[in-house]
């Protein structure tokens, strides 16, 4: 009788995620592969460790944390195992498209015309190539994997349409595993209390709800209080973790010395021959030619001719890459505004940041205009900046979260939950001003930062 192991990964935040013989067969070949690994280099929240110094933790354990509870999940709705086996992929490598310091990265293309998930086709592509599927298939005759599966594993991460919601909605839904995870993930490592909620109680409630002629992940009665428990956590993670003032001001730094960077190397190339081999300066090369030719009109074009011809790039990049780029120039003498702000950032001189009331916005934005155009030949435009940061907690129109009441009725959760109804639909705008250091401290700055205060 063949004995049927149990793999243990340990873990903070579950303690143990336990994967069978069987999971693991499905899930460690795409962990060991060379894609998946370079997520080790990559911090699940860019700079917040720069504010909170535990939130080290990378875009890899939140991606093994996804795929254990995905699994939960499949096991608790009874999921026949092609299907388990396909949701557990498709949370395993529903982050893989994520490059250095993951959403801030995106900044650096105009008005965030690439971001993460844009990359997922092209990951994706190298585990429908037939050496990887042999190898796979060799170690799973009994459930082989094809490029139709791994299209499907891909249409599961992308939200395109698929005939089976369920596994739709666990992969990517207001209530999925990448969610579940990173609301405790984040929390743990951040030191606060504001993401936890109680998941096993949670996972317990799940249940397939018919729902417009189709099954898709619902919650009991029972549950109502842990589901109205999660969204509140996400809402007050979004709030004082993911738009933390001093967090978005160093990121706002960070992605404004990569464009920077982009546009130096073009205009001191004499200087960048040293360079000319790093990855980083070749890939922002391209970045910046991509931001110049921008056009509405021809963009899915271009975005699809840039993922294509710098994918080769793009997945060689990790953190390290940015942070040898910024330590490298932060010692040297070079004057141009890309050396300048690397050592803002190398010797952590953040920008200040005020926070604007929403109604006072339009006046905050107002007294920058006049600022910037009275003293436009002394500072940059990047050295004083208003962020507006939108958040939606919940959406009703987004495929709401479905309650199954005790007679077997199904509602929408804002028709049952008065604290959701009143948070649904409505955005939750929060406005700071980063000003940068050496503004601050000049005496002609005072009196702008005086005013932007009495707003706040």
């Amino acid at each position: 009788m063949t004995k049927n192991f149990t793999y243990i990964m340990k873990d903070p935040v579950y303690g143990s995620m336990e994967f069978s013989e069987q999971e693991n067969r499905w899930i460690k070949p795409f962990i060991d592969s060379e894609n998946f690994q370079r997520l080790r280099h990559i911090k699940q929240l860019g700079l917040a460790d720069w504010i909170f110094p535990g939130a080290v933790h990378t875009r890899f354990s939140h991606s093994l944390g996804c795929c254990y509870v995905a699994g939960q999940i499949a096991k608790k709705l009874e999921f026949s195992e092609a299907d388990r086996q396909l949701v557990m992929i498709a949370a395993l490598l529903h982050d893989i498209g994520h490059g250095p310091f993951s959403h801030t990265f995106e900044f650096v293309f105009h008005k965030q015309a690439i971001h993460h998930e844009m990359w997922t086709p092209q990951f994706l592509a190298d585990y429908a190539q037939e050496s990887f599927l042999k190898k796979f298939n060799q170690n799973n005759p009994d459930l082989p994997l094809d490029a139709s599966k791994i299209q499907t594993v891909q249409n599961l991460i992308m939200h395109k349409q698929h005939e089976n919601k369920l596994l739709a909605d666990v992969v990517s839904s207001q209530l999925d595993a990448d969610r579940l995870d990173y609301l405790l993930r984040d929390s743990y490592f951040c030191g606060v209390e504001y993401g936890r909620y109680d998941f096993r109680w949670l996972l317990y409630c799940m249940t397939p709800i018919e729902y417009k002629g189709q099954l898709r992940l619902g919650v009991t009665n029972k549950g109502i209080g842990a589901v109205e428990h999660y969204l509140m956590a996400r809402r007050l993670m979004m709030r004082n973790i993911a738009h933390h003032g001093k967090k978005l001001s160093a990121e706002f730094l960070l992605t404004t010395f990569l464009k920077q960077l982009a546009k130096a190397i073009e205009k001191d190339p004499d200087y960048f021959v040293p360079f000319q081999q790093n990855k980083l300066i070749a890939f922002l090369k391209s970045v910046n030619q991509f931001n110049k030719e921008y056009n509405v009109q021809q963009l899915s074009t271009k975005v699809q001719k840039f993922l294509k011809e710098n994918y080769s790039l793009y997945r060689s990049l990790c953190d390290y890459d940015v942070i040898s780029m910024i330590r490298d120039l932060a010692q040297t003498d070079h004057e141009h505004e890309a050396t300048e702000l690397a050592k803002r950032l190398y010797y952590r001189r953040l920008p200040k940041v005020i926070h604007i009331r929403e109604q006072h916005a339009l006046t905050a934005r107002k007294f920058i205009a006049q600022f910037k155009e009275k003293h436009e030949k002394q500072i940059r435009p990047w050295q004083i900046k208003l962020l507006h940061l939108p958040h939606l907690a919940y959406a009703i129109n987004d495929d709401p979260i479905l309650i199954k009441d005790f007679s077997g009725a199904i509602e929408p959760l804002h028709d049952t939950s008065q604290i959701i109804s009143a948070i649904s639909n409505k955005y939750e705008s929060a406005y700071l001003v980063v000003v940068d250091i050496e503004i601050a401290e000049r005496g002609h700055a005072k009196e702008l930062l005086k005013k932007l205060k009495q707003l706040g």
